[in-house]
């Protein structure tokens, strides 16, 4: 079985989830297993245990788009994986997709699965918010850009003493690090919660938040939202639930309106108790509920109310 690579993905010297659930996804493949870190990341590769081997691609610990991707590329030519994994994030685009072009090599976007019998290899995709399932096929190496909870990040969080080298990408500086801009803190921490009502673009228009606000008064819970509310400037970042917010795991989370694209039950799939309503039957956020509706949330949410009151 040829190697499978994983391009660990970091941010304020810990290494995210996202990095431990490609290194569960890599090890189901099966096959040695390379990690490749950034910066002064390699001080920590004993955390990334799955692996057998971590590989120093170089650059600063600070996110250098430019730098990361010609240490990925460096990295790949010295190791001739069959498999390369990148997080379908903001820095996975910056990584993977240039990478795919300089190599010549086919990259397959939005991944929920992978699997491989060593040279053909076959990537399951998540299109249009979860509503399309897609399957495709590579013979040699590809890339995987993966989503978020495509994998188990306890799982993959293992300890260990892989091997360690380095290699060195082009020296690059037209791009530098600045500034990370942090969000402000909110006014409650939702990532302590015992019960969130999250709220998505079925709740319909600003003023309609109000019956959710009711419902949480009621029940003692805590309000957050998907990203479109918070772009909206309904309510602040910091009640964001997602792969760009927070992420949650309260004893009851009660979804109003929320389609359950990818990127949002990354954030809230391993609460205790999911309860979902929208009027969409098909909506993806059915696949992770304990407890569905599908009916119009208005309805459902004034009767519970009077129910409780």
């Amino acid at each position: 079985m040829a190697g499978i690579m994983v391009i660990c993905e970091h941010l304020a010297g810990e290494f995210s989830d996202i990095t431990f659930e490609m290194l569960d996804v890599a090890n189901k493949i099966g096959g040695d297993i390379t990690a490749v870190t950034f910066g002064s990341m390699k001080e920590k590769s004993g955390e990334l245990g799955i692996a057998n081997n971590v590989i120093d691609a170089g650059g600063d610990t600070e996110y250098n788009p430019e730098s990361y991707a010609s240490g990925a590329k460096a990295a790949v030519e010295s190791n001739s994986p069959s498999i390369i994994l990148v997080a379908s994030t903001s820095m996975g685009y910056d990584i993977g997709n240039p990478l795919a072009v300089n190599l010549g090599i086919p990259l397959a976007s939005y991944c929920t699965g992978v699997s491989s019998d060593g040279t053909n290899h076959e990537f399951t995709s998540s299109l249009y918010g979860g509503k399309m399932s897609v399957t495709s096929t590579a013979a040699g190496p590809a890339i995987a850009l993966m989503l978020a909870g495509a994998g188990d990040a306890d799982a993959g969080r293992v300890s260990g003493s892989p091997s360690l080298s380095q290699v060195s990408g082009e020296s690059l500086d037209r791009v530098r690090f600045k500034q990370l801009i942090e969000p402000d803190a909110g006014d409650v921490d939702i990532t302590q919660s015992e019960i969130i009502i999250a709220i998505g673009r079925g709740i319909g228009g600003k003023d309609d938040i109000e019956i959710a606000e009711e419902l949480a008064e009621v029940i003692d819970a805590d309000i957050a939202c998907s990203r479109p509310l918070v772009d909206a400037g309904w309510l602040p970042k910091s009640r964001q639930v997602g792969k760009s917010g927070m992420k949650v795991k309260p004893k009851l989370y009660i979804a109003l309106g929320i389609s359950g694209a990818p990127e949002h039950i990354e954030g809230m799939k391993d609460s205790t108790t999911i309860i979902a309503i929208n009027s969409d039957e098909n909506a993806p956020i059915f696949d992770v509920a304990h407890y569905g509706m599908a009916e119009d949330l208005f309805d459902v949410v004034e009767e519970l109310i009077d129910e409780l009151e």
